[in-house]
């Protein structure tokens, strides 16, 4: 085998089918085997993105018939590569974390075998060259992040997953009549090889239609406003490493990668359509911090603010879509995109610990209840610790790195004359800060007698929410033009030149 990036699916698939079996022999097998995994593609995924590794791998070597490319291809370029980082880190932050927190729960090997499967799906999808894979891969993921929302069995688990599916279901739908009518049109199914077809199409009312079809099956992937609805119960439902993953990492995977690679990477953008998702982005972020002002219930608030955090990403790259299909200055659109990856980065990063520091208070005290607790700070001083960090992270507080992602997104769109929009990002970011405030103090301060005797959570927990908080610091180092030339300008180039992913995939 030429390539190994292969393995990113392989392995975490093999793993989950091997949990049932092996993991009837000892309990430790499952715990042990999912942080291991995901630390080797950690390391793997890492390498690969310090040296701007480009790969492309023809699965079974099904080699193109006259041109047409038959063959399953898995095309590992400068963005995926940074989205497979996000999926490996937090995987192994959370597989950890779950070591001691999902002991509360029965069936640990079949947690263990989802939440691996959940990975090989996001994988699959990140590196899938053809649209009918990628929605194989797609399936896999979220059937498998069904199951975990389910996972506790309890009444309110069950419901919230059942709309999750409902809702799904029709993004699915809607994603295949898209991917349907793209193949009845092109009559191929590989995304470069469509984008060189779809360069000399002149049928634009079928592909603002398929488009808009697209939009609206991976934005309820994504949980962008107005397809959000499924949200709130799914990630207040879940276990909260299940949480942490859904809105850290499965909704960019599934929802933000997919729109962004298929409408830079496959179709000829227009302004109208890049308008859409500018205004979708906006939406996004007004509306999500104003349902999370109100919410008592810290996972529900943080499945709010995903939604939020989420439109400023969509911002980022709706203004540089924006930029490009008016054919302005390139550099504007570089930078907005650049903020839009770095923001997709850092909110894996913060919001991901969020979510771990809202289980780590519900795995001491056994309730969400925002109402219901207070004086954590003393006794918990890891958690609170890494819970302030955190928030001052995503309300843009320097010199924690939602600050520079978030000015980065807000020059950019001042520099585009989206002055509206770079007013109202600045307006959300002061209204996070404030429910964020209320968070801290309600949780972590005042005093509660009821909570004297609470212990800090042990130590696998302890160890991700302590690397986690050290990243959204750390992080603040990818502003440094050296750093962001190696790690995020390559995205940003591989996103704004077509040409670059068709010559990969096709000249392969």
């Amino acid at each position: 085998m030429d390539s190994l990036i292969p393995l990113f699916v392989i392995i975490p698939l093999a793993t989950a089918f091997l949990i049932p079996i092996i993991g009837k022999l000892t309990i430790y097998f499952a715990k042990t085997i999912t942080p291991v995994v995901l630390l080797i593609l950690c390391f793997y995924s890492i390498t690969l993105l310090l040296s701007n590794s480009k790969e492309t791998y023809i699965v079974g070597g099904w080699q193109p018939v006259e041109d047409i490319p038959i063959g399953i291809y898995l095309v590992l370029d400068s963005f995926s590569i940074l989205i497979l980082c996000i999926i490996s880190i937090i995987g192994f932050l959370v597989s950890f974390y779950s070591f001691e927190y999902i002991s509360y729960y029965t069936s640990e090997n079949n947690f263990y075998a989802l939440f691996c499967l959940m990975i090989a799906g996001m994988n699959g999808v990140v590196l899938s060259g053809d649209i009918f894979n990628l929605f194989v891969f797609l399936e896999i993921s979220v059937i498998a992040s069904y199951a975990l929302v389910a996972f506790g069995v309890g009444k309110n688990e069950l419901e919230a997953s059942f709309k999750y599916q409902v809702l799904g279901n029709i993004a699915s739908f809607l994603i295949l009549l898209s991917i349907s009518l793209l193949y009845w049109q092109t009559k191929t199914l590989n995304i470069a090889d469509i984008s060189e077809v779809l360069q000399t199409s002149d049928d634009s009312a079928f592909l603002k239609f398929t488009q808009v079809l697209l939009i609206s099956g991976f934005g309820l992937k994504a949980a962008i406003i107005p397809f959000h609805a499924w949200i709130p119960d799914a990630h207040s439902s879940a276990p909260s490493p299940v949480s942490a993953m859904l809105s850290g990492v499965l909704i960019k995977a599934v929802g933000v990668y997919v729109i962004i690679r298929l409408f830079f990477n496959m179709f000829v953008f227009t302004h109208e359509i890049a308008m859409v998702i500018t205004v979708l982005g906006t939406l996004s972020m007004i509306i999500g911090a104003l349902l999370a002002i109100n919410q008592s219930d810290i996972k529900r608030l943080l499945a709010y603010s995903s939604i939020s955090q989420i439109g400023y990403i969509i911002i980022g790259f709706g203004i540089g879509m924006v930029v490009l299909s008016k054919g302005g200055k390139v550099s504007i659109a570089v930078l907005a995109i650049a903020g839009a990856l770095f923001h997709m980065v850092n909110h894996a990063v913060f919001k991901g610990l969020l979510f771990l520091c809202a289980g780590a208070v519900e795995y001491r005290t056994n309730t969400r209840d925002m109402g219901q607790l207070g004086g954590l700070a003393e006794n918990m001083p890891i958690t609170s610790t890494s819970s302030l960090g955190a928030s001052l992270s995503i309300s843009g507080i320097p010199p924690f790195n939602g600050f520079f992602s978030k000015l980065i997104i807000i020059i950019a769109a001042v520099q585009a004359r989206f002055y509206l929009v770079a007013f109202l990002a600045v307006v959300v970011s002061i209204i996070t800060l404030a429910y964020f405030l209320k968070f801290q103090k309600r949780v972590f301060y005042g005093v509660n007698k009821n909570y004297k005797n609470v212990k800090e959570v042990p130590f696998a927990m302890s160890f991700s929410m302590i690397v986690l908080v050290v990243l959204c610091l750390g992080l603040s180092i990818l502003v440094i033009p050296s750093i962001r030339e190696l790690i995020l300008d390559p995205a940003v180039n591989t996103l704004i030149n077509m040409d670059q992913y068709i010559n990969q995939v096709i000249q392969y």
